[in-house]
């Protein structure tokens, strides 16, 4: 017995009715899922800190972070959330995880300072890649550290010279306690036994040759007036052929109150 055809109107309205009612069963499913991952239960308890931490741990993070989160474990934004850690003044870089079922996985990596930046009483740093950034000076684990002075774009090539003038000098057993360039080009450091060094203007190329000549002579041309390196109050290697220097406790005729034999004795 054939049976009979159903109509092709019929059969449209009975598929449209079984694809409504399959999105129906998936709104009310979504509906369930959206309420439940918003549910207490599933709310951030907890953080795990990882990474190279001295100024942070999950303690002080969960005080300082945990209130700016929004959101449960399954509706967090993770973006936000990395932001609001990378918001603390140490932190350099935060990766964060969800850690089922409620708490927070994050890798820190913190600022590493390696200089201060600016005036005295700036309370910005350098860390170690030359980035500028701040923090409380009080909770540095060392504050013997040599000051950069420039222009805040500036920041990652002063503390290349700096990394490249320090070895030199420390042939004599001097440091840079202030590093200096300024709006025009020009380097000057103060050196820790009190000295002023101006190094001039030109490439680092120029810098270091002009450096490596000071090193190389200044030993034979303050014993020419029965003085040593910690005698030096001021230096200036900017002269074509050689350099100048104030000592301690030796006068000069010149009026700029630089020894004109360090000079001659430097050619």
């Amino acid at each position: 017995m054939t049976e009979p055809v159903v109509p092709l109107d019929i059969r449209l309205m009975n598929g449209l009715a079984g694809l409504l009612l399959v999105v129906a069963v998936l709104a009310v499913v979504g509906g369930l899922l959206g309420w439940a991952m918003r549910l207490p239960v599933f709310a951030i308890h907890g953080v795990t800190v990882t990474g190279d931490v001295t100024h942070y741990n999950a303690i002080t993070l969960r005080a300082n972070v945990m209130p700016r989160l929004q959101g449960t474990f399954f509706t967090l934004d993770v973006h936000a959330a990395r932001k609001a850690f990378e918001g603390m003044p140490w932190v350099r870089n935060a990766v964060v995880r969800r850690d089922f079922p409620d708490r927070l996985r994050v890798q820190l990596q913190e600022h590493q300072a390696v200089a201060f930046w600016g005036a005295d009483d700036d309370a910005h740093m350098v860390n170690s890649f030359g980035e500028v950034f701040e923090a409380n000076v009080g909770e540095l684990e060392q504050d013997k550290l040599p000051r950069l002075v420039g222009p805040d774009n500036q920041s990652a090539q002063l503390l290349a010279m700096h990394r490249t003038l320090k070895p030199m000098l420390a042939n004599l057993d001097l440091s840079i306690d202030q590093l200096e360039l300024t709006t025009l080009g020009g380097w000057h450091a103060q050196l820790d036994n009190g000295a002023s060094l101006e190094l001039g203007s030109g490439t680092t190329e120029d810098l270091v040759a002009r450096t490596e000549r000071f090193i190389k002579t200044i030993t034979q041309a303050t014993g020419h007036y029965k003085r040593s390196v910690e005698h030096l109050e001021a230096v200036d290697l900017r002269h074509p052929d050689g350099y100048a220097m104030r000592l301690a406790g030796i006068s000069t005729l010149e009026g700029d109150g630089f020894n004109k034999a360090a000079r001659q004795g430097n050619r």
